[in-house]
């Protein structure tokens, strides 16, 4: 009788027993993964691209209080990730973290396909740049509003487990499997990224022209097929057992170690607490060896007469009294990413431009070709084509010509993080020199016209090229990074302290451009951003 084949890295089917290699698992599931994955984007960028001019032109809103709400419905949307992160990690496992959170996303898109159809966008046709919509009931406003934050809990609820739990279907002890695993994360970033160019040209060309009901139900039909294709890989998938509160295991060694804070800790390292390791608490999976630096975390690994007595008694111990050294070290390595993590925080500031400033700079320009026009939304079609060719050039050709010439090898994802930084900088300076040239143009004759400079909007493909090259080195360094760094018990708060450099770079930004115009708008003068771009203080400027 042919004897079955269990996983080696400890997964288990749905019923909680052992997976068996041939019937869970592997391709089938993670293929199903991959197509969930492309059709949930396309329906969360089917909605967020085109938001800033949905709230331009049919809710009436002026362009920096779009952008700011732009800012601040992306910045939640990330938020949630780190929700997403805790359940999955702690009670509901990724499962079913995946499963809630993209019914919630469902839910949210009907939503708003329903109010916009139904309230929103009336009379029919308008919204387009020619008609605009009439004034919309407080009533209509909140479910405006209820609809998209809830499409941001749940494509943020979503978003940090998908990922791993795509990985969790190849087992990274087997040859062939890990193997599988690894390429694995690269057809992962092509499926988000054909999904963000679908959305990007065809639903944002709809959009464009005012058609939008039909493009929110679209983005709610395909995250209903995301939704039923993930449904039907059930009984194929792999799990992980959830192993705890990994925000219980910080709070622990805080409190630990304050209670100690008169003790004086020993310069042996081997008078520290440690448990065997096969009794590691939560979701620690390897010890971790003591290292130097925030001393103060040591005390509440230091045992007590009163700790020792309880430990006697009980063969256990308080776990707010007392801490393995494993788990201090788990604390110190959180604390050593929080002054990189900071230092990514401005470069989602940068980057959350390209979904509302680029944008209405793009509206205000010369969108036709030919005599067909160009959804200015579109245009990050060439920061998704700026991602995949460059993520090719970095590993055929950066990469190799780096470890060639390098002593020390290839370039360290901090290294990386800052190309990134620069790249982005290049790129806000394009913007800019876009911006001075597309006023040089305008229609000084006719600055409230649509499309009020002659500039051709084929401009912005310098800058929105860079932000794709940046993306890559700054964003995939940062994601190696974080994962890298975070000890095992907390790598999906990793990932999710990642995703929050995001969500605070949208806060930042959408407090930026509020800023700005307060200090730029007075009597005489409209402000940075206006309503009419053309209008702005840069105006006076380039007159001038």
């Amino acid at each position: 009788m042919h004897r079955e084949e269990y996983t080696l890295d400890g997964s288990v089917d749905r019923n909680g027993t052992p997976a068996v290699r041939a019937r869970t698992g592997s391709w089938y599931a993670g293929f199903l993964i991959l197509v969930n994955q492309g059709l949930a984007t396309l329906a969360f960028f089917g909605v967020g691209v085109n938001l800033v001019l949905f709230l331009t032109r049919v809710m009436g809103q002026d362009n920096a209080e779009a952008a700011n709400n732009v800012s601040k419905w992306t910045g939640t949307v990330y938020l949630f990730s780190l929700l997403g992160a805790f359940l999955s990690d702690s009670y509901w496992g990724r499962y079913k973290t995946c499963a809630v959170f993209q019914v919630i996303f469902v839910l949210g898109l009907v939503s708003l396909s329903l109010t916009s159809y139904l309230f929103l966008v009336k009379p029919n046709g308008c919204g387009d740049e020619a008609t605009p919509c009439g004034s919309h009931s407080t009533l209509h406003l909140s479910l405006f509003y209820v609809s998209i934050y809830l499409i941001a809990l749940g494509n943020g609820g979503y978003q940090p487990t998908i990922a791993t739990f795509g990985a969790d279907q190849f087992d990274e002890e087997h040859p062939k499997e890990g193997h599988s695993k690894v390429a694995f994360f690269s057809y992962f970033y092509l499926a988000l990224n054909l999904g963000c160019l679908f959305s990007n040209t065809i639903l944002g060309y709809y959009e464009d022209k005012g058609i939008w009901a039909i493009g929110f139900w679209a983005s709610a039909g395909s995250a209903t097929v995301a939704l039923i294709l993930f449904l039907i890989g059930t009984p194929r998938y792999r799990h992980f057992v959830p192993k705890g509160n990994p925000l219980s295991r910080f709070s622990q060694v805080i409190v630990a170690a304050s209670r100690k804070w008169k003790i004086e800790v020993p310069s042996n390292d081997d008078e520290l607490y440690e448990v065997q390791e096969a009794d590691l608490a939560d979701n620690a999976d390897r010890k971790i060896l003591h290292t130097q630096g925030f001393k103060f975390l040591d005390r509440a690994a230091v045992m007590t007469q009163r700790d020792y007595t309880i430990e006697k008694k009980t063969n256990t111990h308080n776990p707010w009294h007392l801490c393995s050294i494993t788990q201090v070290e788990e604390v110190k390595c959180i604390l050593r990413l929080l002054p990189v993590w900071l230092c990514t925080i401005p470069y989602s500031v940068v980057f959350t431009q390209m979904q509302s400033i680029f944008v209405e700079q793009g509206a205000a320009m010369k969108t036709t070709l030919a005599g067909f026009h160009i959804p200015p939304a579109s245009m990050s079609s060439f920061d998704i084509l700026s991602v995949a060719a460059f993520i090719f050039i970095n590993k055929r050709l950066i990469e190799p010509l780096v470890s060639r010439y390098r002593k020390s090898g290839a370039l360290t994802e901090l290294q990386r993080m800052g190309i990134g930084l620069v790249i982005a900088i290049a790129a806000m300076l394009s913007a800019g020199l876009v911006e001075h040239f597309r006023l040089r143009y305008s229609q000084k004759d006719c600055p409230n016209c649509a499309n009020s400079s002659s500039l051709s909007i084929f401009w912005q493909v310098p800058q929105y090229v860079l932000i794709g090259a940046s993306e890559v080195f700054m964003y995939v360094g940062q994601l190696e990074f974080f994962n890298g760094q975070a000890p095992d018990g907390l790598k999906s708060f990793g990932s999710a302290l990642s995703m929050m450099s995001i969500s605070l770079g949208n806060y930042v930004s959408s407090l930026i451009v509020t800023i700005v115009i307060k200090i730029s708008a007075s009597d005489e003068m409209p402000g940075w951003i206006p309503r009419n771009l053309t209008g702005g203080i840069w105006t006076g400027f380039i007159t001038y």
